[in-house]
């Protein structure tokens, strides 16, 4: 909750810095900003969260962005003081811990951390902090729906608090399984997948490339040699739905041919790692096209997709944007990479899904969930299988 202190005017930043300004009333955190990223979160959003810097006493122009995960800690003095916070909280902890070991802790971090002498430190403990947890923290507890005293050294309250979140996350696995599920159901088998998806041609060379590739016997310089023929193929058919607009140019002969151009720049978005083995056909196709990348790696124990790594252009909400995946299986990773690029602000209908290997039922989930992505296959398999298309690539 230290990233939601409000910033402060002159005459208050004045007084922090002669360590006379209260920080520890409720009236120092911005509730309301607190509660709408806790909300983004708890719905599956990302959440800009503001960084306070305690030299300067202002929160800085910079944000970290998080993103919805399997447990969120929402750790503070007050984090158990607004109602509405309340309301959101699965669980609810207070640590109680011995009044002389919280100064002790108060002293190093103030003094380690954030600048102050211990003049200064000592003196907002007498000021602020001490009758500040008396009047607003320890009214608290009543909130609680567990207690920990003596804090790390009370390890069957620790215990309990950690079978009681794993009990929560089985719980919320089976649930995101049954959704997953569901979404591919309400098909007939025989019913085509949606105009927007876009398979390559079945022509005998693309079969005779697709034998060399799923042949165990094919040496890894071959594997890598044929699949970046078809990586150049796949992108190229991408590229056909990327935004286009008229040009006229004058050939050498002082003719004027009516062609295209890019309308927009073009953002490429690699799926860590296995998407790397895309790169090269990028690169042959769009060779200008700003890279950025997605790690998003599923849990062996759940299969619940999780984002781990993020870095995106930042041009990426006014691009074409394609995104680079060899294999989409059940289809969870692929929801996941385009939810994420629609949080960050690029319309559905500019994102073309580029994939080699994709199943049926993966096709299905994906379509149903974002029906204008347009996505571009290089062989649909009826069942998935697990992924493996970056271990004869890459070698390991």
């Amino acid at each position: 909750m230290d990233s939601f202190y409000k910033s402060l005017n002159p005459e208050q930043s004045a007084q922090a810095f002669r360590n006379e300004y209260d920080f520890d009333s409720p009236s120092s955190i911005d509730f309301d900003i607190l509660v709408e990223r806790l909300r983004d979160l708890k719905q599956g959003r990302k959440a800009e969260i503001p960084v306070y810097s305690f030299e300067k006493h202002q929160r800085v122009e910079k944000t970290t962005t998080i993103y919805s995960c399997h447990v969120l800690i929402l750790e503070g003095i007050f984090a158990l003081y607004d109602p509405r916070v309340l309301e959101l909280l699965d669980m609810k902890i207070f640590v109680d811990t011995d009044v002389d070991v919280c100064l002790a802790r108060r002293l190093a971090r103030d003094i380690k951390y954030r600048g102050r002498d211990i003049h200064g430190a000592i003196k907002q403990w007498s000021t602020f902090v001490k009758p500040n947890f008396e009047l607003y923290v320890e009214p608290q507890k009543k909130n609680a729906d567990i207690m920990v005293p003596r804090g790390i050294e009370n390890s069957i309250a620790i215990d309990m608090i950690v079978k009681h979140i794993q009990r929560a996350l089985l719980s919320k696995s089976d649930e995101h399984i049954k959704t997953l599920q569901a979404l591919g159901q309400g098909y007939d088998a025989d019913e085509p997948l949606p105009a927007n998806v876009k398979v390559l041609k079945d022509t005998p060379q693309l079969r005779a490339m697709h034998t060399i590739l799923h042949d165990e016997e094919t040496t890894r310089e071959d594997f890598v040699f044929y699949f970046d023929r078809l990586a150049t193929l796949l992108v190229e058919r991408g590229s056909d739905h990327l935004a286009f607009k008229p040009k006229e140019v004058v050939t050498p002969q002082g003719i004027t041919y009516a062609g295209l151009e890019l309308s927009k720049d073009v953002s490429a978005v690699v799926i860590l790692r296995s998407g790397g083995t895309l790169e090269v056909g990028l690169r042959r196709v769009v060779p200008d096209a700003r890279i950025g990348r997605l790690l998003i790696q599923s849990n062996a124990r759940t299969g619940e997709p999780e984002l781990h790594y993020l870095n995106l252009p930042s041009s990426l909400s006014k691009d074409s944007v394609l995104v680079l995946d060899p294999q989409v299986a059940t289809g969870a990773g692929a929801l996941m990479a385009v939810t994420v690029l629609k949080d960050h602000g690029v319309e559905e209908e500019r994102i073309v899904f580029v994939t080699y290997l994709a199943s049926l039922g993966g096709l299905r989930r994906l379509t149903k969930v974002f029906p204008k992505l347009k996505i571009i296959v290089g062989k649909i398999q009826e069942e998935f299988e697990r992924r493996w298309i970056d271990e004869r690539y890459f070698g390991s």
